[in-house]
């Protein structure tokens, strides 16, 4: 399998997107790019990888997300191979609003599972920022967890307008 790779400037750290032609398939921080490409080797044996730009217009709606257009990233494909309680986890993120943040409890009440559970696939989302784990927050909203770090998660919850003034401290 052919896949697509570009590498998008961001305020918070070059992106690496990889697509199928079709589908979003990765998105991560370069300084996660080995974790990433060992992901991908183990949900497709065998791709190359092919530097493309813009492949699928992602990268252009990623450029456009962090000028502000907060709506950009809905309705790009994702391919996001896992388990099926995994792909519940990550299509239920897709349900939470830009500027909107829901706790690990709350989405786990929602998805009839434990909190753990779903922290633990929330943590293995292989498509950062398009599919949105860093809407989810500890319990009193407490600011936990995140693959891409506390200070990233940070920074998209205010770009995205949550006030994080009431998220609480931070738990590292």
């Amino acid at each position: 399998m052919d896949l697509l790779i570009d590498h998008v400037d961001s305020p918070i750290g070059t992106l690496v997107c990889v697509c199928t032609g079709t589908a979003l398939c990765a998105l991560s921080f370069t300084d996660h790019e080995p974790a990433m490409l060992a992901s991908l080797a183990a949900r497709y044996e065998g791709f190359t990888m092919e530097a493309a730009s813009d492949p699928g217009g992602i990268s252009s709606r990623l450029q456009a997300y962090f000028a502000g257009d907060l709506q950009a990233l809905h309705g790009i494909t994702v391919e996001t191979g896992g388990t099926a309680f995994e792909r519940r986890v990550w299509s239920a993120l897709l349900e939470i609003p830009a500027g909107a943040t829901v706790s690990y409890g709350e989405l786990a009440g929602r998805l009839g599972s434990g909190s753990r559970a779903v922290g633990s696939a929330n943590s293995r989302n292989p498509v950062a920022i398009v599919v949105p784990c860093h809407r989810v927050v500890g319990a009193n909203g407490h600011l936990t967890g995140y693959a891409g770090g506390l200070e990233r998660k940070l920074w998209l919850l205010r770009h995205e307008g949550v006030d994080t003034d009431r998220l609480g401290r931070v738990r590292r």
